[in-house]
């Protein structure tokens, strides 16, 4: 299962990353949580200092940009492939 988080206060932007996650895991069919943290004083103990944050099972993939679709996808299918053969 996948853990996506998307860190954020809350901006335009960071609602836009974490609506274009829940469609990812919906169009692709994974098994995957996307968790919102919008809590400031957990931004940095998860590495994330310029906002929008994208985690994927903890590691830190995105700071300060918007990912495009397509690479949230790629990440996500690889990720799904990885933990399938674990």
């Amino acid at each position: 299962m996948l853990h996506i988080q998307v860190v954020g206060p809350g901006c335009a932007n960071c609602q836009k990353l974490e609506q274009m996650c829940k469609e990812v895991v919906a169009e692709e069919h994974l098994d995957a949580t996307v968790e919102k943290i919008s809590d400031i004083s957990k931004f940095a103990d998860l590495g994330v200092l310029i906002t929008p944050g994208l985690l994927v099972n903890g590691k830190l993939l995105s700071s300060g940009k918007m990912p495009t679709k397509h690479t949230r996808t790629v990440v996500a299918k690889r990720k799904r492939i990885i933990n399938r053969n674990l």
